[in-house]
């Protein structure tokens, strides 16, 4: 199974629109998943185009969204549960806070908020981050990211070309 995994959009913000290329990363994938800071329902209506979108809201996030969509939720794929959640506070701490939201820790953690990307398993818990496709305030590229899962499951950031 593929997963598309994509956090911290902030259109209309940052960008008129979700950069082409992500639909290109995610043609044919089973599921995405957005992390929050979308800004927009529009955004889940794109993405909705491509495949089934499971998503929360970000801090950045208006009242209709965060209406619509969880602050966390717990996804279950096959015998992983990956655990969705935005983020807030000073980067510094944010693997500790998301990790702290989750009662039983799962297999994988998707977050965003930095907008920088993170793909690491601490203990045995992969945490990932797909930084953003719109923002580079704060890493150096844009991305989204990529999770296979097929008897595991591997995670890949996928670094965007700067063409806009």
């Amino acid at each position: 199974m593929l997963i598309g995994v994509i956090s911290d959009t902030h259109i209309p913000e940052r960008a008129e629109a979700i950069p082409e290329e992500v639909f290109t990363v995610f043609k044919g994938v089973d599921l995405i998943i957005h992390a929050g800071d979308f800004t927009s329902l529009d955004v889940i209506k794109k993405l909705e185009k491509i495949a089934k979108v499971r998503a929360v809201c970000g801090n950045m996030d208006p009242a209709e969204v965060c209406q619509k969509f969880p602050q966390k939720q717990i996804i279950k794929v096959g015998n992983f549960s990956i655990g969705v959640v935005h983020g807030r506070g000073h980067p510094d701490y944010l693997l500790d806070f998301v990790q702290k939201q989750f009662e039983n820790t799962p297999d994988v953690i998707i977050f965003g908020h930095s907008h920088n990307p993170f793909n690491a398993k601490v203990g045995k818990t992969l945490f990932f981050n797909p930084g953003s496709p719109t923002d580079k305030f704060f890493p150096s590229f844009n991305s989204c990211g990529i999770l296979k899962i097929n008897g595991g499951i591997e995670g890949k950031i996928i670094k965007l070309s700067e063409k806009k």
